[in-house]
């Protein structure tokens, strides 16, 4: 595993790169929103968590992804995010939406939260940028209730340019400016800060979750961990 994977970017600082504040966070509030993988995220933690129960959801951004599956009204909905832009964002994109999420500031790798609370996590195109991804994993691991499940859907770091090209235009159906940033993100950062599968089998084995099962697609992977 490269190295770069395992240290923080500086001491301290909680995720890797520019913090997703001010206009950077909110141009990503208007741009980052895909209504149909939400609702195929959703499809698939309600399969997993067919009761409902406590949901936490690590590094929600601008909180679409929390707001859809609180708006089912099966789930007790919390997030966590270190980004204090996106946390005033999702909260009012909560209260037009009308529904109840928590939406709390806090580091993925020391949750402000007690042992054994939620049932299941969910970490969408985040996990990447954390600059402990062993720590935040284990702190999955602490908060979870025994049996509880965690989802991680990220890129990976293998995707061919042309498949990222192809998932802007007719995906993001993004053109012009947009478009153009966005390729230079995938470039210069996203695809940089991504994990390989193996990478991923390596973090996990560190911690009590011991394995993981991971599917690939076109662009990334989901990591399902059960404690």
């Amino acid at each position: 595993m490269s190295t770069n994977h395992l240290v923080s970017d500086r001491p301290g600082k909680p995720y890797k790169g520019i913090a997703m504040e001010g206009v950077i966070a909110r141009w990503y509030a208007k741009n980052g929103g895909r209504v149909s993988e939400q609702k195929i995220l959703v499809k698939k933690i309600k399969e997993a968590l067919p009761t409902g129960g406590d949901v936490l959801e690590v590094a929600p951004g601008p909180g679409y992804l929390a707001i859809e599956l609180a708006s089912s009204h099966i789930y007790k909905v919390n997030g966590l995010e270190i980004s204090k832009t996106f946390i005033e964002i999702a909260q009012n994109n909560a209260k037009k939406a009308n529904v109840e999420v928590d939406f709390r500031h806090g580091n993925a790798s020391d949750m402000p939260f007690a042992d054994n609370i939620f049932d299941f996590i969910i970490c969408v195109a985040a996990f990447k940028n954390f600059s402990q991804p062993v720590e935040a994993i284990r702190e999955m691991y602490r908060v979870l209730r025994p049996k509880g499940k965690a989802c991680i859907v990220d890129l990976r770091r293998d995707v061919p340019l042309e498949e990222i090209n192809k998932h802007i235009k007719d995906d993001l159906h993004m053109s012009g400016f947009n478009a153009l940033f966005t390729k230079l993100v995938f470039r210069s950062f996203l695809l940089k800060n991504a994990y390989t599968k193996a990478e991923i089998e390596g973090l996990v084995s560190q911690t009590n979750f011991g394995q993981a099962k991971i599917y690939k697609d076109t662009l990334g992977m989901e990591i399902w961990l059960e404690k």
